[in-house]
């Protein structure tokens, strides 16, 4: 009986990619703004997708008149977020499924997000056992899209990168996973993004199985 070739390892991003905080960010980021009777706007927003939260807290205070330091923005955006999460966690198309069939396979699964550890708590709480590792952008020398989140993610797995498979979707998350030789899916969403190499595009995580994402990995090195 031939035996299904799966991932080593599936590497998710969180914003975006497995949940749809997203419009819980730029909820929070217009009412912190707007509370300090600045300006906000859905470039600017869309523009701090994937970022490190501290450079989103930085592009607040400089762009909508924040007077606060850029760790307490984050702050005062993390109460929100979090506090939304908790009451409902908005799930990507597909993501939910295609995490449960990864857990049944046993393929295990880190999540590799740029927001802090606290937020991403919130999220893995909601899914226990589903996750085996947590990089978090509080936790990292250096963030997206610099290979590092996703190299510590695969080493925390004992996982050869090159073996395993991301899950993005934004182009400082693509261009981290891409730098750790990891292959990459990248599903459509706030910010336009196009094939490359070890990249694949699409719309949706909907229909998505283990053993199609198996399909995304190089060939197999003869004798292993």
């Amino acid at each position: 009986m031939t035996i299904a070739r799966l991932p080593a390892a599936v590497l998710w991003d969180m914003d975006g990619t497995l949940v749809d905080t997203e419009p819980y960010w730029i909820e929070c980021e217009y009412a912190l703004v707007e509370s300090y009777g600045g300006t906000w706007s859905d470039e600017l927003a869309h523009a701090q997708v994937g970022n490190d939260l501290i450079d989103t807290g930085r592009a607040i205070a400089e762009h909508g008149g924040v007077p606060l330091e850029p760790i307490e923005i984050v702050e005062r955006l993390l109460d929100g977020v979090v506090e939304r999460v908790r009451a409902r966690l908005p799930w990507r198309p597909g993501a939910r499924e295609l995490l449960e069939e990864l857990h049944a396979r046993r393929v295990p699964c880190a999540l590799v997000t740029m927001s802090w550890r606290r937020f991403a708590e919130a999220v893995v709480d909601s899914v226990p056992d589903r996750f085996a590792a947590l990089v978090t952008g509080d936790e990292v020398d250096r963030p997206k899209p610099y290979p590092d989140p996703y190299l510590v993610a695969a080493r925390m797995l004992g996982q050869d990168p090159a073996r395993c498979l991301a899950i993005e979707d934004s182009p400082k998350g693509v261009a981290s996973a891409v730098a750790a030789g990891v292959p990459t899916l990248a599903v459509q969403n706030f910010v336009p993004l196009s094939p490359g190499h070890g990249l694949t595009v699409v719309d949706t995580l909907e229909g998505w199985t283990p053993e199609r994402l198996a399909t995304l990995l190089p060939p197999p090195t003869p004798g292993r």
